[in-house]
């Protein structure tokens, strides 16, 4: 009986797993979605609940993003009113958010805590979320285009060389050609001329 005591204070009940992406860059104005899964030791049950907060750059206080219990409870104010949706499945264990047109002050760690008694102590998953501004061209874009029409300049270069070097060609053996025909009408020209003339010299 000691024993099994003993084994019951050294091993915990149950036991709750969140994985979240550490960090996540997006663009300025584009639409999220926050991924948050877990895994339970103990079945899902209706008193599972997921909680989502929010803690700016300036580590300023947590704020309440949303909350689930059986169903998604959105924020009736604050900076995330109607900007963030539930886009998760528990039957999959799946507790995942959407935030749309995000802005840089959400600029943040996001943490997602699920609770699924007896797995009293929900674990909490975090994910540092950085808003980037839209992509503008760089230096970098405008030296790869750069390289890129050099590329295709020098294609149409060499082709046009090696067409022009064909005709060339074509030209040289066609002249060469004449060259012969008109050689053979002269040779065949004079022979003649030299049959005409062999009687007047008999």
């Amino acid at each position: 009986m000691a024993l099994g005591l003993t084994i019951q204070t050294l091993w915990p009940v149950a036991a709750m797993e969140v994985h979240t992406s550490k960090e996540v860059n997006a663009v300025n104005g584009t639409n999220l979605r926050l991924k948050c899964t877990f895994s339970s030791s103990s079945p899902i049950s209706q008193h599972l609940s997921v909680t989502w907060n929010f803690q700016p750059e300036d580590l300023g206080s947590h704020e309440l993003v949303l909350y689930y219990l059986q169903e998604p409870y959105n924020l009736p104010s604050g900076r995330f009113k109607e900007r963030v949706t539930w886009d998760g499945n528990i039957e999959r264990n799946d507790a995942s958010i959407m935030i749309w047109n995000l802005q840089p002050t959400d600029n943040g760690t996001f943490t997602c805590q699920v609770k699924n008694p007896p797995d009293a102590n929900g674990v909490v998953g975090e994910v540092r979320l950085r808003v980037v501004q839209k992509v503008h061209f760089s230096e970098i874009h405008f030296l790869a285009v750069a390289i890129g029409s050099a590329c295709v300049l020098m294609i149409i270069v060499v082709a046009v060389v090696i067409i022009c070097r064909h005709h060339r060609k074509k030209a040289q053996e066609k002249r060469i050609e004449v060259t012969g025909t008109e050689l053979k009408e002269k040779e065949s020209l004079k022979a003649r001329e030299e049959k005409e003339e062999s009687p007047l010299e008999d």
